[in-house]
C-alpha cells in the first residue's frame, strides 16, 4: 500500500489516484492514522489539480463506505430522497416530503442544520414541540412502514470520514471544489440506500453556488456520480437571486410549509414542489403525475400524512391541530425609495441577517426562532414609492439589523425577472 507522502506525490503531479489510493486516504480521516497536514494536502491538491469522474466515484463509494450503510431499499422497495444545495426561504423539504409520501412513494431524508446564511431543515422542523429527529435505521423503517415518511439527522456514524474532511476544506479554502462538494454530499445522501433521488442545485446570490454555470456543473456531476453508484437521479437547477417564497426564518417557513401543505402557499414554492415531485415518482417508476399530486394537496392527504408524521416522531398533537407560529414582536419595514422596478436583492446578506438576529449575543446554543423575513416584493417588478417590499422581525429593535435590512434592497428604472427554474439535469 502506498504511503501518505507517495499518495500526495502523485496527486500533486496531476496523476488520477486509484481505489486503494483514496480508500487509505478515506481510512486515514476516520481512525486519525494522516494527520490534518497530510489530509489539508490532499484537498488542496485535489482543489488544484481536480478528481476526474473515475475518482470522485471512488472518493465517495469510500466515504460511504467509512461508516453505516442503512440499505433502505431492501426493506422499502422504491424509496426515495431529496437533497437541496439551500438557501433563504427554502421550506421545499417539508412540504415535499408528506406530499411524496401522500402518493404512496416512501420517502427518507437525513438532513442537517444551519451552515452560514442558510437554516436548516433541521433546525426549522424543531420548532414542533415534542419532534424527536433523532433516527437509528430501526426507528426509520419503522417511522416510514406507518406514515410513509422519514426525517432526521444524520448519525455519527454516517460517514464519519466526512466530518473530518469537511472540517478541514473550510480551513484549507476549498469548500467550493465540485468533486469534494459532491462526494460530502453524496456519501452521506446515498448512505441510507435510496434508490432514488433528486436534486435542488440552488444559483443566484442567496446560494451557496452563485454562478449559474457552476451550478448546472454541480448539478451534472452529482447526477453522474449517482448513475456510477447505481442510484436514479436528476437534478433541478434553481433560482437563489432573492427569498423564496414570502417567509425565511424557523418558525414562520414552518408556517409557510403547513400553509403550502393546505393548497394556500406561494406559486413559486409550489412550482419547485411540484417539478421535483413528478422527478422523483418517474425516478422511482410511479404513474403519478402533476395533477395527482395538486389533487393530493387540495384534498387534505398531503397535510394529513405531514401530521401523522410529525406524531409518529413525537410532535405534540393538540400543538399539531392548532400550530402557533408567529414572527418575532418588533417589526422594521423597508420600502421603496422610488418608483421603478426591483432590481437587486442582497438575498445572502439577509440570510446573514437573519441568521445572526436569531442567535442571541452571549448565549451559546440559543436560537431564536421567531426573527424572521416577510418578503412582500419580487425583482423585476415594478414598484411604488413607499411600497412596503418586505418587513424584517427582530424581538427588541437594533439599528445595526435594521439599517443592514433595508440596504438589501435596489430599485432602479428596469429590473429583470429572473426564471425560477434555469435547468433541469435528467438520469443519464
Amino acid at each position: 500500500m502506498s504511503s501518505p507522502y507517495q499518495i500526495l506525490a502523485r496527486k500533486r503531479r496531476g496523476l488520477a489516484l486509484g481505489t486503494d489510493d483514496l480508500a487509505a486516504i478515506v481510512a486515514g480521516a476516520s481512525d486519525g492514522s494522516w494527520s490534518e497536514a497530510e489530509l489539508a494536502a490532499f484537498l488542496m491538491a485535489a482543489a488544484i489539480r481536480g478528481l476526474d469522474q473515475e475518482e470522485t466515484h471512488r472518493l465517495t463509494l469510500a466515504m460511504m463506505q467509512s461508516g453505516d450503510c442503512w440499505d433502505l431499499a431492501s426493506e422499502l422497495p422504491g424509496v426515495v430522497d431529496k437533497h437541496s444545495t439551500g438557501g433563504v426561504g427554502d421550506k421545499v423539504s417539508l412540504v415535499l416530503a408528506p406530499l411524496m409520501a401522500s402518493a404512496g412513494i416512501p420517502i427518507v431524508m437525513l438532513t442537517g442544520r444551519g451552515l452560514g446564511h442558510t437554516a436548516g431543515t433541521a433546525d426549522k422542523l424543531e420548532v414542533i414541540p415534542g419532534l424527536d429527529l433523532e433516527l437509528s435505521r430501526a426507528r426509520c423503517l419503522e417511522t416510514v412502514q406507518r406514515t410513509g415518511m422519514a426525517i432526521g439527522v444524520a448519525t455519527v456514524d454516517i460517514a464519519p470520514a466526512d466530518r473530518r474532511l469537511y472540517a478541514l476544506r473550510d480551513r484549507t479554502a476549498t469548500v467550493d471544489s465540485l468533486p469534494l462538494i459532491v462526494a460530502s454530499i453524496l456519501s452521506k445522501k446515498l448512505a441510507t440506500g435510496a434508490e432514488a433521488v433528486a436534486f435542488d442545485v440552488k444559483t443566484g446570490d442567496g446560494a451557496f453556488m452563485p454562478e449559474p454555470d457552476r451550478a448546472v456543473e454541480l448539478a451534472r456531476r452529482l447526477v453522474e456520480t449517482c448513475a456510477s453508484l447505481d442510484c436514479r437521479a436528476s437534478a433541478l437547477v434553481t433560482d437563489m437571486s432573492q427569498p423564496l417564497g414570502d417567509w425565511a426564518g424557523h418558525s414562520m417557513e414552518v408556517f409557510e410549509a403547513l400553509q403550502c401543505l393546505e393548497g394556500e402557499g406561494p406559486r413559486e414554492v409550489m412550482k419547485v414542489v411540484f417539478e421535483l415531485a413528478t422527478d422523483l415518482a418517474e425516478l422511482a417508476g410511479s404513474s403519478v403525475g402533476r395533477q395527482d399530486f395538486e389533487d393530493l394537496v387540495v384534498d387534505g392527504r398531503a397535510r394529513e400524512t405531514f401530521d401523522l408524521w410529525a406524531a409518529t416522531q413525537g410532535a405534540n398533537e393538540k400543538w399539531l391541530a392548532a400550530p402557533n407560529l408567529e414572527p418575532a414582536p418588533h417589526e422594521v419595514t423597508c420600502e421603496a425609495s422610488r418608483s421603478g422596478y426591483l432590481s437587486n436583492v442582497a438575498t445572502r446578506e439577509l440570510g446573514l441577517l437573519l441568521a445572526e438576529a436569531s442567535r442571541p449575543e452571549g448565549v451559546k446554543g440559543a436560537l431564536d426562532e421567531q426573527v424572521a423575513l416577510r418578503y412582500e416584493a419580487r425583482l423585476g417588478h415594478p414598484v411604488e414609492a413607499g411600497q412596503v417590499l418586505a418587513k424584517l422581525y427582530l424581538r427588541q429593535p437594533d439599528e445595526r439589523y435594521e439599517k443592514r435590512f433595508r440596504g438589501c434592497f435596489r430599485i432602479a428604472d428596469d429590473g429583470v425577472v429572473p426564471p425560477l427554474i434555469r435547468e433541469r439535469i435528467a438520469a443519464p
